[in-house]
C-alpha cells in the first residue's frame, strides 16, 4: 500500500469530518461499508480506520442484504454511514443514500472506485482535500453572482453561448451544510450549478473537449463545436467524434437533445492533464460544463417528466471568459468572485 497517499488521505477525510460533516465521535456512532475489490478502495479504507478508531466496519461482500440493512437501521440521527465502493454497492429496492438521509444520518459516499487509473490516484486522494475558505468564498461569490445575473455568456474562441434571461437559483456542492436537510454526499465535492429558467433563451455555440460516455467515463477529444437554438442542439462542426454524434442521435429517438444544467466547477485538485475518468468526480473539476438531455431532477420544468426523463450526458468546455450580466467571474482559468 502507497503509504505516502494514505497519510496524504488520513489528512484530508480526518479535515471533512471536522471542517464539512462535522461528525463528533464523542456522541454519535460511524459505520464504515467497504469492499477489497481494488487498492484505491483499500487505502481509503485503510484511512477511515486510523480517522475513525471506534468506527464499526464491514465488508459488503461479507454479509447479506438484510444484516447490512439491519447494521443501517440500529443508527440513530447525528450518527455517520460512510459507503467506500469499487463500484457501486445495491442492495435491491433499498436506495441506501435515500433512506440514509431519511433517517438523518450522515453519510459520505466514495464510488466507482475502479474507474480511477492507478496513475491518478493521487489525483482522488487530494480532491478530497477540503479548503473551507476557498469552497465558501467561491461558492458563495459564485452563487451569488449567477443568482442576481440578468443574463450569462460563456464565450470560448470564435464561439458565444447566451442567455438572454435570469438563471434558476443555484445550488451549492460545496461541503457547507448549514441549514440543510441532509448532510453529506458523494465526495469528491466541488460545484455551483444552475439552469437556464426558459431553455428557449439559450443560444449560440461552444467548443468540447471532453464529455461522458455510455459507460460513464471520460471521453477527450479534438476540440468540436457544438451549435444552440433554443436551448437545442442543432448541429455541430464536422470534427465532433462518432461517439458524440451517436450519443446525440440516440438521445433524439427518446427526447430532446436539450442543454440543461450549467455546472461552475471547484474542485483544484482535477485538471485537463490529470484527471479522473469517472464522471461524478470529474465534473467538479474548474471549469465549466453544461449536461445534454432532459434528465435533471433538481430542478422542476413545465414538459418534463422527471420520471420519463434518461439522460444527462455531461460535455466539458473550453472557455476563455464567462460573464453574469456585464460581470467577468471566470476568465483563463480563474474565478473573479
Amino acid at each position: 500500500m502507497n503509504r505516502d497517499l494514505l497519510q496524504e488521505a488520513v489528512k484530508n477525510i480526518q479535515d471533512i469530518l471536522n471542517l464539512s460533516i462535522k461528525f463528533n465521535p464523542k456522541k454519535n456512532n460511524a459505520l464504515v461499508v467497504f469492499d477489497t475489490q481494488n487498492e484505491l478502495t483499500d487505502i481509503l479504507t485503510a484511512a477511515y480506520r486510523q480517522v475513525l478508531p471506534k468506527a464499526k466496519f464491514i465488508d459488503f461482500d461479507q454479509l447479506d442484504k438484510d444484516q447490512i440493512i439491519a447494521e443501517f437501521h440500529q443508527m440513530i440521527p447525528e450518527d455517520l454511514v460512510v459507503l467506500i465502493q469499487s463500484a457501486n454497492f445495491r442492495l435491491d429496492d433499498f436506495r441506501i443514500r435515500i433512506n440514509l438521509f431519511i433517517q438523518k444520518l450522515k453519510t459520505i459516499e466514495h464510488a466507482h472506485l475502479y474507474r480511477n487509473h492507478k496513475e491518478v490516484w493521487d489525483v482522488y486522494v487530494n480532491s478530497l482535500q477540503y479548503d473551507p475558505n476557498w469552497y465558501h468564498k467561491t461558492g458563495h461569490a459564485l452563487h451569488k453572482k449567477l443568482a442576481e445575473a440578468p443574463s450569462l455568456t460563456i464565450q470560448s474562441g470564435d464561439c458565444e453561448l447566451v442567455v438572454e434571461g435570469q438563471l434558476e437559483i443555484p445550488k451549492l456542492n460545496i461541503g457547507d451544510y448549514s441549514g440543510m436537510e441532509n448532510v453529506g454526499g458523494t465526495f469528491p465535492i466541488g460545484e455551483v450549478f444552475t439552469e437556464a429558467k426558459n431553455f428557449e433563451s439559450m443560444n449560440g455555440s461552444f467548443l468540447v473537449y471532453a464529455f461522458a460516455d455510455t459507460n460513464f467515463e471520460i471521453s477527450m477529444s479534438e476540440v468540436f463545436r457544438v451549435d444552440i437554438k433554443n436551448g437545442l442542439i442543432t448541429g455541430f462542426s464536422d470534427n465532433a467524434p462518432l461517439s458524440f454524434v451517436n450519443v446525440v442521435e440516440n438521445i433524439k429517438t427518446i427526447e430532446r437533445p436539450l442543454i440543461r444544467e450549467i455546472g461552475f466547477g471547484l474542485n483544484r485538485a482535477i485538471t485537463k492533464e490529470r484527471f479522473l475518468w469517472d464522471i461524478t468526480a470529474f465534473e467538479r473539476i474548474l471549469v465549466i460544463h453544461l449536461s445534454l438531455g432532459e434528465k435533471h431532477t433538481v430542478y422542476k420544468k413545465q414538459g418534463i417528466q422527471a420520471h420519463k426523463a434518461r439522460f444527462h450526458v455531461d460535455l466539458f468546455l473550453q472557455v476563455d471568459q464567462v460573464l453574469a450580466g456585464n460581470q467577468v467571474v471566470f476568465k483563463n482559468g480563474e474565478y473573479l468572485v
